[in-house]
């Protein structure tokens, strides 16, 4: 259950049935007792009025008992049995309704308890002690086994219609409470690199929820100001960096036409150029993946058209693949449409383009196909160089990586392919590479949301 507000109606119909549960089975273990007392007070009082017709003369035979109190015994037949014994445990008198039962005699004084009667059934039986006379009264208990039998069948629908509506009332409940907490996520969702300005609305009540809500609109004035020191400091960059190599490279253009008759010189300047070309290109792609991962980078998303894309993008990457002595070729291109940023996409594929050019052989091919699959759009770039081992691939696209190329030279900045991984998840998509299994050389896969 991953959802909070699932989780919080479970808990509370779990508790509101446990509860009802609680208080029914209570109530039944009362009820029981009630009915027990209930009998005994009959019994203390049937007793009562036995005495009053017998009296003390401990002398009365079984006869002169039976005809004291046999007419009120009769009348209560329905509700006791009755059996009374004289001090030396002689039975004077035992109720018609006992039939040929006798109850037994040996009980402490003032007992009440159940007790099983073979031909009657289970009883409720009490004994009294008052006067000469030891007196025994008992109830059926089926009556009162029956009551709580009906009880316990009316607690099982009752406790599954609490259960039901406890479920509703929860869910109701849940959602009533966290309304405040979506209300935060909705608004925590908005501030986002491009609004950062945004802050959650801080409840009027002084409680837990207006501390939380404070907490966070201090840490959303934390990422900002973090967000503004990065594009400050991308600014600065910029500035300090490539406004003193502008100047470098001025001044080693200037120099050129003075070291026109010294090859080794002008050899050195080249270099020169060629290295503050490779820092501009350092610079810019820097200055590209920390606006990525900062969340800075807006992209402008639009419907691209893959098929026709991709085919236009085929000439650029076979000028590119022909310059080195390597061919390209559009493997497969089906039809279909991309939401993307075209510019970034772009520059992916020529930046995955370029790595499997440089490190293919000369004559080598190096393929590109495009295809959905069930994750998503898949473009899948492949090339015939000599592969990498495993240990290599898990660290291919970290910045500043780089392995030797088809000639032996480590070329670029190592920044391409962390590039090429950040605009796929600016794309919200994957990228992974891996050896290919038909022959040397390596996949490059990029899966896409369609």
């Amino acid at each position: 259950m991953k959802s909070f507000t699932v989780r919080l109606t479970v808990r509370f119909a779990l508790l509101v049935t446990a509860t009802t549960a609680a208080v029914l089975i209570a109530g039944g273990f009362v009820l029981d007792h009630q009915i027990d007392r209930g009998l005994e007070v009959l019994h203390e009082i049937e007793a009562k009025e036995l005495v009053e017709l017998i009296g003390n003369d401990s002398g009365l035979d079984g006869a002169a008992v039976t005809q004291r109190i046999a007419h009120d015994a009769d009348a209560d037949a329905a509700l006791f049995v009755i059996q009374v014994s004289d001090a030396g445990g002689r039975v004077v008198f035992r109720s018609a309704n006992l039939g040929n039962t006798i109850l037994p005699v040996a009980m402490s004084s003032d007992h009440a308890g159940a007790l099983e009667l073979p031909e009657i059934g289970r009883v409720h039986l009490s004994r009294f002690e008052r006067g000469p006379w030891r007196i025994q009264i008992g109830s059926l208990l089926a009556p009162s086994e029956r009551v709580l039998r009906d009880y316990v069948r009316m607690t099982v629908p009752l406790m599954l219609a609490v259960g039901l509506l406890s479920v509703g009332l929860g869910y109701a409940f849940s959602r009533s409470t966290l309304r405040p907490l979506r209300a935060i996520e909705a608004t925590a969702n908005r501030i986002r690199a491009d609004n950062l300005s945004e802050r959650i609305a801080v409840p009027a009540s002084r409680d837990e929820l207006a501390a939380l809500t404070s907490l966070l609109n201090q840490m959303f004035d934390r990422l900002q100001a973090s967000f503004d020191q990065v594009g400050r400091f991308a600014a600065d960059v910029s500035h300090e960096l490539k406004t003193p190599l502008a100047l470098i490279r001025l001044n080693a253009e200037r120099l050129r036409p003075r070291v026109a008759g010294d090859p080794e010189a002008q050899a050195a300047v080249a270099d020169i150029l060629e290295e503050i070309a490779q820092l501009h290109q350092v610079i810019d792609r820097l200055l590209f993946l920390a606006k990525a991962e900062s969340g800075a980078l807006n992209l402008g998303l639009k419907q691209v058209e893959v098929a026709g894309f991709l085919q236009a993008f085929a000439e650029d990457a076979g000028a590119l693949a022909e310059d080195r002595g390597v061919r390209f070729a559009l493997r497969q291109n089906e039809a279909g449409e991309l939401r993307a940023e075209r510019d970034l996409l772009r520059q992916l594929l020529l930046n995955l383009v370029a790595n499997a050019v440089a490190v293919s052989p000369p004559g080598g091919a190096v393929t590109l196909a495009s295809a959905p699959g069930p994750g998503g759009w898949k473009l899948v770039v492949e090339d015939e160089g000599p592969g990498l081992p495993e240990v290599q691939l898990a660290r291919i696209f970290e910045r500043f990586v780089r392995f030797e190329r088809a000639d032996g030279q480590r070329g670029g900045t190592g920044l391409g392919l962390a590039i090429c991984k950040s605009i796929a998840e600016l794309h919200h998509g994957t990228i992974r590479a891996e050896n290919r299994h038909d022959r040397p050389g390596l996949r490059v896969t990029v899966t896409l949301p369609r």
